[in-house]
């Protein structure tokens, strides 16, 4: 299949934000060490004197260049392309650190870089197109259609579920409600976003979309899910041990996004089995890349910890419905904001 003009700014646009993101952290990270060299307080301890380096802001407006890119993405492509694409970032964040910051990349890492890399080839060449939208008011009657009425109505029941009776009595043990709670209700922020995208893109063609209540109420959306969403991100990332929550938050996050855009927008209609196969394919190589990268990146940091004791670490099987002991979040603990915030912002896209 052809890849329309629109695809293509958002594929070019989705890339630039990966860039951007991913290098942000390595900018900021340099500005963090500038700082603690200059005035011996670490911001993991509670120093606030990176805030006066102008390094690590030149890596905070990178960062934001790249949501906002990230952002306009979703008003020329289909979720379904852009979305995967986030997982790229991970691998600018670990190149770069490898020949910057001296934090060396070995082989298991390459191959987690090489395996993002080869399954997002693989969506972008069977990605389907962007179907042209004249209005936000046709995206309206795609977010009524009964298909993701049905959706929406079963993740605010399972939502509720979650938070109401799951998270009081296992939230704290077990890693899968407070990353699911994230998941479900960030699926719907995305597809929110991309209506406010969309509404915004065509303000700027002259056709205003500002005057439409439609609007301003995916705006509300919008605001309402990723408030909900950070508030459960951050519990799980203080909870539980970063390197479990981050691939574990990804998967579940990039699916239910994917399958949101398949029901309201119908991204796959159209499209011939061996592209949906294809593409489908393409998104579980991302997907084991980045759990690759992610157990790559842990590894390192828990052996720079432990040493020999890094043998201590209890399995992923036990971690996914036990807590991760003092010892495990005393680990936590020594890192630079930077680099937890690193692993939040993975699957915010």
């Amino acid at each position: 299949m052809g890849f329309s003009q629109d695809n293509l700014k958002g594929f070019v646009l989705a890339l630039s934000s990966s860039a951007f993101i991913g290098a942000s952290f390595i900018i900021k990270k340099k500005g963090l060490r500038r700082a603690a060299a200059a005035s011996g307080a670490r911001a993991g301890v509670g120093g606030f004197s990176y805030l006066l380096e102008p390094l690590w802001w030149l890596g905070m407006i990178t960062m934001i260049v790249g949501e906002v890119a990230n952002f306009v993405a979703y008003a020329f492509a289909p979720a379904v392309l852009v979305t995967p694409l986030g997982a790229l970032s991970i691998i600018v964040s670990a190149v770069l650190a490898h020949f910057i910051l001296n934090e060396k990349l070995h082989q298991l890492g390459i191959l987690g870089c090489v395996m993002c890399i080869a399954g997002s080839i693989v969506i972008v060449i069977h990605a389907p197109q962007e179907r042209p939208i004249t209005s936000v008011q046709e995206i309206w009657s795609m977010a009524t259609q009964p298909a993701f009425l049905l959706y929406v109505g079963s993740v605010i029941v399972l939502v509720f579920i979650l938070i109401f009776h799951f998270a009081p009595q296992c939230g704290h043990s077990n890693v899968l409600v407070f990353t699911g709670i994230c998941s479900f209700m960030g699926s719907l922020s995305v597809m929110s976003v991309k209506a406010v995208g969309t509404a915004l893109k065509l303000t700027f063609e002259g056709n205003n979309q500002l005057l439409y209540p439609e609007t301003w109420f995916f705006v509300f959306i919008v605001a309402t899910c990723v408030i909900t969403q950070m508030n459960y991100l951050n519990k799980a990332l203080d909870t539980f041990n970063t390197a479990v929550v981050s691939p574990i938050y990804y998967v579940m996050f990039t699916s239910l996004t994917i399958l949101a855009s398949v029901i309201m927008f119908k991204d796959w209609d159209g499209q011939n089995v061996g592209s949906i196969i294809s593409e489908i394919c393409g998104f579980i190589v991302v997907l084991s890349g980045t759990i690759v990268l992610h157990t790559t990146r842990e590894f390192e940091r828990s052996s720079s910890f432990r040493g020999s004791y890094a043998s201590l670490s209890p399995p992923l099987s036990a971690r996914l419905c036990n807590g991760n002991g003092e010892f495990m979040k005393h680990e936590e603990e020594n890192l630079l904001p930077d680099e937890a915030v690193f692993f939040q912002r993975q699957e915010m896209h």
